[in-house]
């Protein structure tokens, strides 16, 4: 059987893969502009709270103050020293916190999201529901029930109940989203481990959780963010002393209603949001280690 030349270019431009059809100019001209204007509007905020960080109270709220001009690092100053508020006291009580809230959060998410994924048990349904309903009510609605909880428990005022109160609001979703990693990892996994004398908390600790670091770093950096961020619990659940506040709690004696100190506001708001670049910083490092290192070898 001959084959003419025509019909075997055909053949093979069929089969050959089809590239990806390049943009014209003007429309990577357009796209880029439009990320760049997107990213301009995101930052400049973010920008601008730094620079007003840098100068006096009252050159802060003049309508365009200088970038540069008046910039002084006294607010930082004030701050740290305990001039301006407690912030080394709030820091402490907030780092407290948001460390309890992340690691009581995902240890019990993780044991309750693997639970829900491996076992079958009455009123598993019911209960996965439950983590669904609660995430529909807002957390102003809790205020109320959660208080009279750590009143009757002697818990009121005290940073323990503040986590306990975290936790109740982390836990659902984090358990959610370990579920669903859990659900990814194969069952063979739990069954091997079995086989080679592992405990089932065993084959819990030592074969799944490494293989949903993914999962827990983002329920790890979402219960950290709930802790180091929330206001209304923590102005409802602590106590009313000032070296009791947190972060975000103790920011608003920087504003009150017959004065503002909008410089140094800016320099503590700069402070508070360090943790938690530096916190997403190593959430992002393992989320990538944890994607390459949770593949399955044979």
């Amino acid at each position: 059987m001959t084959i003419d030349a025509a019909s075997l270019r055909a053949t093979t431009a069929a089969a050959r893969p089809r590239t990806r059809r390049h943009r014209s100019t003007a429309a990577s001209i357009g796209l880029h502009a439009a990320l760049v204007v997107a990213s301009l509007i995101a930052v400049f905020p973010v920008f601008w709270v730094l620079v007003i960080s840098f100068k006096p109270d009252a050159k802060a709220i003049e309508r365009t103050p200088a970038l540069f001009a008046d910039s002084t690092v006294d607010n930082y100053w004030d701050v740290l020293s305990g001039a301006k508020g407690a912030f080394l006291s709030w820091f402490g009580n907030s780092v407290l916190i948001a460390a309890l809230t992340t690691v009581l959060g995902v240890l019990l998410a993780a044991t309750t999201a693997y639970a829900a994924s491996r076992f079958r048990f009455p009123g598993r349904r019911w209960l996965l529901l439950s983590f669904l309903v609660v995430q529909m009510f807002p957390f102003a609605v809790l205020i109320v029930p959660l208080y009279n909880i750590l009143l009757t428990l002697g818990l009121q005022g005290s940073a323990l109940g503040l986590v306990l109160v975290y936790c109740s609001t982390a836990i659902p979703f984090c358990t959610y989203m370990l579920k669903g990693y859990f659900d990814g990892i194969p069952g063979e996994i739990d069954e091997a481990g079995r086989v080679d004398g592992l405990s089932p908390f065993g084959v819990f600790w030592r074969l799944v959780l490494p293989l949903a670091r993914p999962g827990l770093a983002v329920t790890a950096f979402y219960s950290f963010i709930v802790a180091w961020s929330e206001v209304a619990f923590a102005s409802a659940f602590l106590s009313a002393e000032d070296r009791s506040k947190t972060l975000a709690v103790g920011l608003q004696v920087f504003v009150q209603q017959n004065r503002a100190e909008w410089g140094h506001l800016a320099a503590a708001s700069v402070l508070v949001a360090i943790p938690a670049v530096l916190v997403f910083y190593l959430v992002q490092r393992f989320l990538v280690g944890g994607l390459t290192a949770g593949s399955v070898k044979s």
